[in-house]
């Protein structure tokens, strides 16, 4: 039975091991371990006994908008519906936490397009929140914002937002 719950300082060694095997196929950026650490709060991880089977992050951009980052799940069990429990988790909390709509970068259209994510144009903020934005050194942020600086790094990423 797969557990889908809060992320441990103690599964930081599995979020790197799938963030790597992602990464070396460049469907997901890498991220430092002193960076996961930092960040093991906005982590939900699916479980399966002691193993981390997938993960998935949400990071707050502003009032009422956050990022889901870093979904993953183990190549042998995509396809399983792991992946959506994690991104329902990740909804729920971003709900909690009273956001109202969520970005993601990503290369799988189709799995946060059938989650009702849409693919955006532009930046979907307010001028004055946009200018706040900009004093972020956040790479999310400059991602959201579609800003030539993150450009090399996101070539061929789509840009999809979710209304909650």
């Amino acid at each position: 039975m797969i557990e889908i719950r809060a992320a441990r300082t103690s599964d930081i060694k599995g979020i790197r091991k799938l963030i790597d095997s992602y990464a070396l196929q460049r469907r997901l950026l890498s991220k430092e371990t002193v960076t996961l650490y930092e960040s093991v709060q906005e982590f939900i991880v699916a479980v399966d006994g002691e193993e981390v089977v997938g993960c998935a992050g949400l990071h707050v951009l502003w009032e009422d908008l956050a990022e889901v980052r870093t979904v993953a799940v183990s190549e042998r069990l995509r396809r399983h519906g792991i992946g959506e429990r994690l991104l329902t988790a990740v909804v729920e909390r971003a709900k909690s936490l009273g956001v109202e709509r969520i970005f993601c970068l990503t290369f799988e259209t189709d799995f946060f397009g059938r989650n009702g994510f849409e693919a955006i144009e532009g930046t979907p903020v307010d001028p004055e929140v946009y200018s706040q934005l900009l004093h972020s050194y956040d790479t999310g942020i400059a991602e959201f914002l579609d800003l030539e600086s993150v450009k090399p790094n996101t070539l061929g990423n789509t840009r999809m937002l979710k209304y909650l």
